[in-house]
């Protein structure tokens, strides 16, 4: 396909060059580009088409990468990899070897800051701005970022350290949702537009200068005058509370209109300090599958371009389902059992819990540390509360983890979706170090199905025990079924096969893959393999898993999740605390690197936690 003016620009700067009209034929052009690529390598789509007009707006009035543009997230960002250079790899979004489907600075010079996880702009681009005055330069610094994001914590904390500190830096807000704002009136563009402008800008400080030289009234008059100002503004405007903590708001205005966005931002670049431009966009703005529904294009797979209908539906259900079925079930029964997710209502699948049990579901927003400490709460109070995050989320709440479940002892059970290699979002969003976050962590059980029975019943298990928090990992994607009758009790392991030379303790939904690689093998050497289903990282079956290494003298674990204080080292302490001698080990699972983006079986093969690497390994022991 080809593109009248898309195709010539091969770097950014040519943006400077093109008039409104053409900018406006471009906008189209990159978001028929966007769809068409993305409609085969899947991607975050719909926020990315919501944010083409103020990316080229950007890049007319400001001269990246001198000044530094720090995106949030990354998911809006499609259109400033598009025009930094990489239209032509864009092909390779997400793909092995291919372009991040976030902010890489290794990928591009453009690319100011890493992102994946959400609300770390304001904090990052407030350290560039200290930098810079620090070294005497003059860019200018830059934080876009999304009407959620700037909702969560982190952010508010930048934006109360910007405005005590009134560094000069400006906050671009893309209101994709109108959450911010209901509409964008003609009234309130004209009074943005006035207050932004160079002439009253220059008149405000010119009175204040004047007024504040005349004894005893000067200083009364110029606080009257400027609370005047924020009065008029408070009627307009929804940035109050932002001109309340220090950082001067204009807004909001329409992100879709190139001209007025290169205008208000030619405006408000060069005033002092600390300032915040609101813009409203549409999420999937221009695509009309993705307009109509913006959720499901946030994050979606490969799709047919003409209806917008994904192109791959799983065969099995997905282990996510599994879990929202399990949990909507019990709760049934349970009266006591809550949900919270954090702003992941799609993700997690449990929009069938809300709408069955409306009043004990709650979203809380991108807030991870607050859901934690909400759910200890909800538990100390009686309730039985399911935090459920994805693994690479969760993260961020460690400290309340510790500080606010583990040590109170507190039912809490965290459901950490997407553990483990999550495929194509890459580095950022695998979830691999739950297993060693939480295993540390005293009281803490740690569980881990193999399959989708498993996993509703340790869903079971969870909802009854009382005597402390609980963690269940599962992975992204299709679930497995395994013949499996026997139920789940504390602590205790499961033998899938019993064998003579070599023990295998699997933890976790590799055992499917496993359980391929040794059915490769002849009668005589399957009979030589003993396999064990862990369920527990901790508490860790210590009779069953001693018995069996000092039986076999041979011993390999496996586990999605780093080696470093990972199951398999608590395997080895195990060994070590019984005083076993002369075992030959192997432990299996992510080596100590960031892995990145490629399919999840072209991740797990990277990390030796495919077949033919189980079979290889086996075989040598063998």
């Amino acid at each position: 396909m080809t593109y009248k003016i898309l195709d010539k620009i091969n770097k950014p700067d040519v943006i400077k060059k093109l008039s409104f009209e053409q900018l406006n034929i471009l906008a189209s052009e990159i978001r028929d580009y966007m769809v068409s690529v993305v409609s085969k390598t899947g991607g975050h789509l719909a926020s990315s088409l919501g944010a083409v007009e103020i990316t080229l707006a950007l890049y007319k009035v400001f001269n990246p990468p001198y000044d530094k543009i720090i995106w949030d997230v990354g998911h809006q960002a499609y259109c400033h990899k598009i025009i930094t250079g990489r239209k032509n790899r864009f092909k390779t979004l997400r793909q092995k070897n291919g372009l991040s489907g976030f902010l890489k600075p290794s990928e591009s010079k453009y690319d100011i800051f890493g992102a994946g996880h959400s609300s770390t702009s304001i904090s990052a681009a407030l350290g560039f701005a200290k930098a810079r005055d620090l070294n005497n330069e003059k860019y200018e610094v830059i934080s876009v970022i999304g009407d959620a994001s700037i909702a969560n914590g982190m952010a508010l904390e930048a934006i109360n350290h910007l405005g005590h500190d009134k560094t000069k830096m400006l906050i671009v807000v893309i209101d994709n949702e109108m959450s911010i704002s209901p509409t964008v009136g003609a009234l309130s563009e004209y009074f943005n537009r006035l207050m932004s402008g160079g002439v009253i800008t220059k008149l405000r400080n010119k009175i204040k200068s004047v007024l504040q030289k005349i004894p005893a009234i000067g200083y009364p008059t110029t606080k009257v005058i400027m609370s005047m100002e924020e009065a008029i503004k408070a009627i307009f405007s929804p940035g109050i509370i932002f001109d309340e903590l220090g950082v001067r708001y204009f807004g909001p205005i329409n992100g879709h209109n190139i001209k007025l966005l290169t205008e208000t931002l030619n405006n408000i670049k060069d005033i002092e300090g600390p300032k915040l431009l609101h813009i409203v966009t549409k999420k999937g703005k221009g695509y009309k599958p993705a307009e109509e529904n913006p959720t499901l294009f946030h994050g979606i797979g490969p799709f047919d371009k003409k209806t917008g209908i994904p192109v791959c539906k799983p065969e099995n259900p997905t282990y996510s389902k599994i879990f929202a079925e399990a949990i909507t079930g019990l709760a049934s029964k349970y009266k006591k059992i809550v949900a919270i997710v954090a702003a992941m209502i799609e993700g997690t699948n449990l929009s069938i819990f809300k709408e069955k049990f409306s009043k004990r579901f709650f979203d809380v927003g991108i807030a991870e540390e607050h859901s934690v400490t909400f759910a200890a709460g909800l538990a100390k109070a009686g309730l039985k509360p399911f935090v459920c995050i994805y693994s690479t989320f969760l993260q961020r709440g460690i400290d309340q983890i510790i500080h606010d479940t583990g040590i109170q002892k507190l039912p809490v059970t965290f459901i950490l979706d997407r553990a483990g290699l999550v495929g194509e979002d890459g580095a950022t969003h695998h979830g691999v170090f739950d297993i060693s976050y939480m295993k540390m962590i005293p009281n803490m059980v740690v569980m881990a199905p193999s399959d989708a029975i498993e996993l509703q019943k340790m869903v079971k298990f969870a909802a009854t025990y009382k005597d402390g928090p609980v963690s269940i990992r599962f992975p992204r994607g299709e679930s497995f079924h395994y013949k499996n009758n026997s139920q789940i009790k504390l602590g205790e392991a499961r033998i899938i096969q019993k064998g003579t030379k070599l023990t295998i303790i699997n933890f976790g939904a590799l055992l499917y893959e496993l359980l391929q690689a040794v059915n490769t093998f002849d009668k005589q050497d399957k009979n030589k393999i003993e396999i064990i289903d862990a369920r527990f990282a901790k508490p860790m079956d210590e009779k069953l898993i001693i018995e069996s290494i000092k039986k076999t003298g041979n011993l390999i674990t496996i586990e999605e999740g780093v080696i470093q204080g990972g199951f398999g080292q608590s395997v080895l302490e195990v060994i070590s605390k019984h005083n076993i001698n002369n075992v030959k080990v192997k432990l299996l699972g992510i080596p100590d690197k960031f892995i990145e983006h490629g399919t999840m079986q072209e991740c797990r093969t990277e990390c030796g936690l495919a077949k033919d690497n189980f079979i290889k390994i086996i075989k040598n022991f063998l």
